[in-house]
């Protein structure tokens, strides 16, 4: 998700973690012994670093992402809901820079599900979920209009302008995105580019 390489922590540090974290999930626990921990610093939070926490011994697997206070017993599980990214976006606080304003973009539209799904980021067609595998043609045809997020510009009130391709479902759509300071996103502007393109249906995936 970021530019920096994971690090995988080793067991003592893992068991005080999932000692924590177990208090928060509902439903099965994670076993220290069977869970591996993959860790990474924000770079938009200061001090703070993203922890995916797996185990793969449980059937289905269970997996959880949290964000840590690093040097801290303050840990806060991601559910899905845009509200706890901006409850965390103020406590942290959130510093965008033109360095991390794309890299908080993808973090939030992956890890935040609306009433409708979840809207995935396609900057190539290694993006899509696709059903089956699909022909050549299809490929390239979608690499001719799939663009790269980018900053179209930062305006004085330092509000960011950004756009970009995203799907909703089946659909694919150019969008402009407006990023505030303090974190909180907007869409307008949208345009479909293709429809009932054969997607795997992500609305309960994680």
């Amino acid at each position: 998700m970021f530019d920096e390489a994971y690090e995988k922590l080793d067991l003592d540090e893992t068991a005080t973690i999932i000692e924590m974290v177990n208090k928060q999930v509902e439903g099965s626990l994670f076993d220290p012994l069977e869970t591996t921990i993959l860790a990474i610093d924000v770079p938009f939070y200061k001090d703070y670093r993203f922890l995916d926490i797996a185990d793969h011994a449980t059937k289905p697997p269970l997996q959880r992402y949290v964000l840590q206070k690093k040097g801290t017993q303050d840990f806060t599980l991601l559910d899905w809901t845009y509200k706890t990214i901006y409850d965390l976006n103020e406590k942290a606080p959130i510093e965008l820079t033109d360095k991390n304003i794309i890299d908080y973009v993808r973090f939030f539209y992956q890890f935040v599900k609306g009433r409708h799904g979840r809207f995935i980021i396609c900057e190539s067609v290694e993006n899509i979920h696709w059903k089956d595998e699909p022909p050549e043609e299809i490929r390239k045809a979608l690499n001719q209009v799939l663009v790269p997020f980018k900053i179209i510009e930062k305006r004085e009130d330092g509000v960011y302008k950004m756009h970009g391709c995203m799907m909703l479902k089946d659909a694919l759509f150019k969008v402009d995105i407006y990023v505030e300071p303090n974190g909180r996103i907007t869409m307008a502007d949208h345009e479909i580019l293709i429809e009932d393109i054969p997607v795997l249906d992500l609305t309960f995936g994680q």
